[in-house]
């Protein structure tokens, strides 16, 4: 008998396809709630299809989290009066529910006023909140959803507006930003004085993980290293806040956390660093889900603000693989993925604007909370 050799490509499109049969779904648990108590918002900043598709293959067929999903929607992510955004404006559509102009951080037009974010507004109804970030605490996601300032550069400014909201726990660098500083402030004894924990390091070992009292673990004076270079902490951390914040308020708790370092790879066009944050990013993701499948009251949303770099994923005919190509150095318009697992995730299939995945995170707990508020730009296009 004759044996067939099949061409490169067909080999490469059964590889690519096996994923959908080897996959296997999420473990459900017995009883699934039918709301969530608990919000985990996961954002890859600058992942868009592109960059999943290739953490996917990074991770391999069969392997990656990303094939545990069955709830996926694309959101567009243009900025209020441009049709390509940046993280601040991205972020606070996500916290506010409207669009805004690139560079401000929880500030939407016509005036540029301060919105009240979904943490502020949880926090202040008895929720517990937290953050894990692999950026400073300054940078435009994280400040996004807690600080309000015109211009995301004003970084010292961002880290006061950390004392307004009494966010439940914070992991991500960016100490300096609050001990270090032109003024000469300490923002650190204004924090420890409203009874925070505040601690350097990567240990959770000293903190308050019983929930009894809020924390601040900074992980790097500035930005952390990367993940090419070591950093591992974002998967743990994500495990270990979670299991924190249910202590912390049996209501119920929001978390955002951010890949952050995916952009920055992709702004410098590194396919090695982009592989290393991506895998990470896996880790952190899967680390979500496991606990959204054993609470049930979970609901997990993962997603990207933009995508960065215009990736393209070419085939390497020598390697019988991929091979990364860029296209830019900077963000584009591309659609971006939402993924959706848990009580009420059926609301984020579809295609829509950035700024409904606030309203779909309050439909889903079945709270009007700041709707009314917020949506003045809900509908715009």
């Amino acid at each position: 008998m004759q044996l067939r050799v099949l061409p490169l490509y067909v080999l490469f499109f059964l590889a690519c396809n096996t994923a959908n049969r080897t996959a296997s779904a999420p473990a459900v648990p017995v009883t699934l709630a039918d709301r969530p108590k608990n919000i985990i918002l996961l954002i890859g900043d600058g992942m868009a299809s592109p960059q999943v598709t290739a953490g996917l293959y990074w991770k391999g067929v069969g392997k990656s989290v990303w094939e545990r999903f069955r709830i996926v929607g694309f959101h567009k992510s243009h900025a209020h009066d441009e049709c390509v955004t940046d993280s601040a404006a991205g972020a606070t559509a996500f916290a506010c529910g409207q669009k805004t102009k690139n560079g401000a951080i929880g500030m939407v037009p016509p005036d540029y006023t301060p919105c009240r974010t979904i943490l502020e507004e949880l926090d202040a109804q008895g929720w517990a909140t937290g953050m894990v970030v692999s950026c400073s605490a300054t940078h435009a996601t994280p400040a996004s959803f807690i600080a309000h300032q015109d211009i995301r550069a004003f970084t010292e400014s961002i880290a006061e507006d950390y004392l307004s909201t009494p966010l439940d726990c914070f992991v991500g660098g960016g100490k300096g930003y609050f001990d270090d500083r032109p003024d000469k402030k300490n923002l650190l004894d204004s924090l420890r004085q409203r009874g925070y924990i505040v601690q350097s390091g990567l240990g959770f070992g000293r903190l308050p993980v019983n929930g009894a009292a809020p924390f601040m673990l900074f992980t790097a004076d500035r930005e952390p290293q990367s993940a090419l270079a070591g950093r591992r902490y974002l998967p743990e951390a994500t495990g270990k806040v979670c299991e924190y914040l249910q202590k912390r308020s049996p209501k119920g708790f929001f978390l955002m956390v951010e890949g952050s370092q995916i952009d920055w790879a992709l702004h410098a066009n590194d396919a090695l660093w982009l592989k290393s944050e991506m895998l990470d990013f896996d880790a952190t993701v899967a680390t979500a889900l496991r606990f959204a499948e054993t609470n049930g009251e979970t609901l997990v949303i993962v997603t990207g603000d933009h995508e960065c770099g215009g990736l393209g994923l070419n085939r390497d005919v020598n390697k019988n693989k991929f091979a990364p190509a860029f296209a830019a150095r900077l963000h584009s318009a591309a659609m971006v993925p939402v993924y959706a697992f848990g009580p009420k995730a059926e609301l984020f299939s579809g295609i829509y604007q950035n700024t409904d995945i606030y309203f779909k995170m309050w439909d889903a707990l079945g709270l009007p909370a700041l709707a009314t508020q917020n949506s003045t730009l809900k509908t715009q296009n």
